[in-house]
């Protein structure tokens, strides 16, 4: 058993809300505690955290949301923003990787437009309601964390530079901000206010109103700050100035859409993700490969333990870089993929020594995709960084190191109505903030491909396929959890291991949350500069020297993280036949915390 918890499991019955930041779970729980739905508290918490985690997600981002409401059926809404008309792989010649900031790699802005479709099917609020938390803390401010005073930090000679509206906002007299400080956002609350108001003086009734803020955001005045913002080039990753693909087109032509989940049966439950434009359906293989080597019997803290799942996650993660795409353009084989001869004929390759090959499969006698590979620390980054806050051991890196980080909120209530969702991108590092509208756009495209061979080759209108993958689980037509994590290509690692210890460790939430972790890096990163680490098997100090000294034996390539590194899981439960709710939240970074009665 771990060590005891950092704090309690939560319980009652009223309403659980976890997230990655303790003002979106207390906002979320004020909605609750008002008379709004799980919902609503998910927009509320989500708006909230493009405020007060700049660093990981914003506006222009893009965020995944699975939500159940009580009585249906899981569903997937999707707010990743595709390629602008203008991404062919020819508008990226003379690179070799799409750059990981500045404006070249934007794809069109997704995240508020599917918070929108949620409120607005799902929700019971009004607009103004929605985001009165997130103009709150932009006009009085909010805590300054570490985490974004050191990333403002790393950027600030790039702020001073090039990016005059990030340094406006984000350095004082040419300083970054001050851990501990209270810092505000003028412009994005007054954006919000103005949609507000032009939303409510167009419409009358609640839902139309909220259409009305949709229209406003792709072609009122929010589309038109953006586009003046793209007039010249910008700085980026490639070391050097580009302009934007992004057109006025693209913004107009695109909003969120609902899709049918990505589901498999898996020791009584149903698990829930979203299409192969996302890695969801890698936690879903994983889990076949669970089934096939027999995990479940296994201590969830052992050697054997993290050896095994490693391995298996190896073999996932290879298909996902040799399979995965945008469906709507990519014949991807996901029932085979997905399939239990598949997952037993892929076991088969699972030995008692750690491998050092990326091993995609052939589901239905297929030729994979390999990618070429590129080693950790020999590519070079030149120019800007450009993804947030964390390297793939887990400590802080500078701006040619950055990987992916973001967001995750979940939510339940009394009713049974379920959500799950992972905002990213948009982050204060990724592209210039909009000086009239206080956000900078996202980059997401540098997640395409530029080898025409690659199923995840860029193209116009495209999805990339992105790392963001919440999870939500059903046991017999009713939600009886949701989770998630932060952490880039390490999200369906560190949710697949919580999830199995959750199952066969006996384990509650917090519990599963606080034990020690660990992730691999032998594929493909899909964050600029798209490095690999064959081998590599990253561990928290407290698994003890036993562990890792088996590890090694084994042939892992051990890097050991600190005590309190990896992951940043939270979670929300629901039991159907008693009505109790359960949260835990991340105690890592003192940061993340739940809420709930």
């Amino acid at each position: 058993m771990p060590d005891p918890t950092t704090r309690p499991e939560l319980r009652g019955h009223f309403g659980m809300v976890s997230s990655t930041h303790w003002l979106a779970s207390a906002a979320g729980m004020s909605v609750l505690e008002r008379g709004g739905n799980a919902f609503d508290a998910a927009v509320a918490a989500g708006f909230t955290l493009q405020v007060v985690e700049p660093h990981l997600n914003g506006p222009a981002g893009e965020v995944p949301i699975i939500l159940h409401a009580a009585g249906g059926a899981p569903t997937v809404v999707c707010g990743q923003g595709p390629a602008p008309a203008a991404a062919t792989p020819e508008a990226f010649a003379g690179l070799d990787r799409i750059p990981g900031s500045g404006v070249l790699p934007a794809c069109v802005p997704g995240a508020f437009d599917a918070w929108m479709l949620l409120l607005r099917d799902r929700g019971t609020i009004s607009l103004r309601d929605a985001l009165d938390h997130a103009i709150g803390y932009a006009e009085r401010g909010y805590p300054v964390l570490p985490q974004i005073a050191d990333k403002i930090a790393d950027m600030r000679e790039v702020f001073t530079r090039w990016w005059p509206g990030s340094a406006a906002l984000y350095l004082r007299d040419g300083r970054a901000l001050q851990a501990g400080s209270f810092t505000t956002n003028p412009a994005l609350a007054a954006t919000y206010r103005r949609i507000i108001e032009e939303s409510e003086a167009s419409a009358a009734t609640r839902e139309a109103q909220i259409d009305a803020a949709r229209r406003i955001w792709r072609e009122g005045f929010v589309a038109e700050e953006i586009l003046k913002s793209l007039a010249g080039p910008v700085p980026d990753g490639a070391g050097g100035h580009h302009r934007a693909l992004l057109d006025g087109d693209d913004l107009a032509g695109w909003s969120a859409s609902y899709e049918d989940t990505v589901s498999i049966e898996y020791a009584g439950h149903t698990v829930h993700k979203t299409g192969p434009w996302g890695q969801g359906p890698v936690f879903l293989q994983q889990l076949r490969l669970a089934e096939a080597l027999g995990t479940g019997d296994l201590d969830v803290l052992s050697a054997d333990f993290v050896h095994t799942v490693t391995e298996a996650a190896k073999l996932a993660f290879a298909d996902r870089e040799a399979w995965y795409a945008d469906p709507d353009f990519t014949d991807v084989p996901l029932a085979d993929l997905l399939g239990t001869g598949y997952a037993a004929q892929r076991a088969g390759l699972v030995g008692p020594e750690a491998s050092l090959e990326l091993r995609p499969g052939s589901p239905g006698g297929r030729t994979p995709y390999l990618p070429e590979p590129r080693l950790a620390g020999t590519t070079g980054d030149p120019g800007l960084g450009g993804e947030p806050t964390v390297n793939r051991t887990g400590e802080r890196a500078g701006p040619a190191e950055q990987r992916g980080d973001t967001c995750h909120l979940d939510v339940v209530d009394r009713h049974g109505n379920m959500v799950a969702a992972t905002p990213s991108g948009g982050w204060l590092a990724s592209s210039p903030v909009i000086a009239g509208l206080g956000f900078p756009l996202g980059t997401r495209g540098q997640m395409f491909w530029l080898d025409p061979r690659s199923p995840s080759v860029v193209a116009p209108r495209k999805r990339p396929r992105t790392t963001l993958t919440p999870t939500l689980v059903t046991r017999d037509g009713a939600a009886v959890m949701a989770l998630g994590t932060p952490g880039g290509d390490q999200q369906d690692q560190w949710s697949l291991t919580y999830f199995l210890r959750l199952v066969h460790g006996g384990l509650n939430l917090q519990e599963a949350i606080d034990a020690p972790m660990f992730h691999g890096n032998s594929f493909p990163s899909s964050f600029h500069p798209r490095e690999t680490a064959p081998g590599e098997l990253v561990v928290e100090s407290r698994f003890g020297d036993d562990v890792l000294a088996d590890l090694r034996r084994r042939g892992h390539r051990v890097v050991v993280s600190d005590a309190w590194s990896l992951g940043r899981l939270s979670a929300v439960a629901r039991d159907p036949a008693t009505g109790v709710l359960r949260a835990g939240a991340n105690p890592r970074g003192a940061q993340g915390y739940a809420a709930g009665r």
